[in-house]
């Protein structure tokens, strides 16, 4: 969702009394759980809200913030400029409304629902998303890598070099551009060195890909990597029946076989469905894995989410097909 969409579930006083919203009846949406209070003045649908994902709760809560400021140049950052930006935070729920500068004048807020970073953010370092002044991407980025849980970092990391180095109308992820963003980045966090969290966030920034599609995909790398299997090729190509083009998540070399991490999406979003029905879709990847398997003489295994809480379930889940590290 974008910071436009989001605008328009996000309600005002003055636009409920339109529809016959009074002062006391607005109260009582609020108690009967009717309608979510996401700051002052500020409102959204309860239906609304139970339907988002975590990202986009939070940027309606971002956005409901931003009408307090009065100038200034604190900017949203960390987790709240991510979702300005389109980054997943993997197993990341915001506490509250993240925002930086040198002196929080200019934002005025509730008790706990903006978390103030007293730090300078240089002018190369900020932009504006949606209208809303946040920190650039890769500045962004820098600090998840820094401060967050490694699942969620990796994930930032990879869909952040997807932005950049994707090509959707060309169908294709340039390497070179992906390099040079990442070499920025690791120059970013030499010049970093002492502060907290440098550690993780060099080794992330050199660990992430941006042929990565999804958040699981990502995590999926990141434990495979723990376990100790070589690191595997991304989005194999494989050539299917009438010249049709396959690709494959992982091709896991080291042990001759390939694995595929399967969102839910896949099979009950409308948009991924793309008019198909879940069955359809079924049936294609069904028939889709045969011919890989049998073409390629060599072990396909898929999993989702369940099979990725930690590195050991998804050991557990490669293990039952015969599949585990040889180093």
């Amino acid at each position: 969702m974008d910071a436009e969409a989001a605008r328009a579930l996000i309600h005002s006083p003055a636009s409920l009394e339109r529809v016959g919203r009074d002062p006391q009846a607005l109260r009582r949406a609020v108690r009967q759980g009717e309608l979510r209070r996401l700051h002052r003045g500020r409102y959204v649908r309860a239906d609304d809200w139970s339907a988002m994902r975590p990202e986009d709760q939070h940027l309606l809560e971002v956005l409901a913030v931003e009408p307090a400021r009065r100038g200034g140049d604190v900017v949203a950052s960390h987790e709240s400029a991510a979702v300005l930006h389109g980054l997943p935070l993997y197993r990341r729920r915001p506490r509250g409304v993240h925002v930086s500068g040198p002196r929080t004048r200019g934002v005025v807020s509730a008790p706990g629902l903006v978390l103030r970073h007293e730090v300078e953010v240089a002018r190369v370092d900020r932009t504006q998303v949606g209208g809303i002044p946040c920190t650039t991407l890769q500045r962004t980025v820098y600090d998840l890598i820094r401060t967050t849980p490694r699942e969620t970092a990796v994930a930032a990391a990879d869909a952040a070099l997807r932005l950049v180095a994707w090509s959707e109308a060309e169908r294709s992820y340039s390497l070179i551009v992906a390099e040079q963003w990442r070499q920025e980045l690791l120059a970013r966090i030499a010049r970093s060195s002492g502060r907290r969290g440098i550690r993780q966030a060099r080794w992330v920034a050199a660990f992430a890909d941006g042929r990565a599609h999804l958040p699981g995909e990502s995590v999926s790398r990141l434990y495979l990597d723990d376990l100790g299997f070589a690191a595997p090729r991304l989005q194999v190509p494989f050539e299917g029946p009438g010249g049709r083009r396959y690709e494959i998540d992982f091709g896991l070399d080291d042990v001759d076989a390939w694995g595929e991490f399967d969102g839910e999406g896949k099979y009950f979003d409308p948009t991924m469905l793309r008019g198909q029905t879940s069955r359809e879709v079924f049936i294609r990847e069904k028939e889709r894995e045969d011919w890989i398997r049998g073409r390629s003489r060599r072990s396909f295994v898929r999993w989702g989410s369940p099979h990725i809480t930690s590195a050991e379930a998804l050991r557990r889940r490669l293990a039952d097909f015969h599949i585990a590290p040889r180093r």
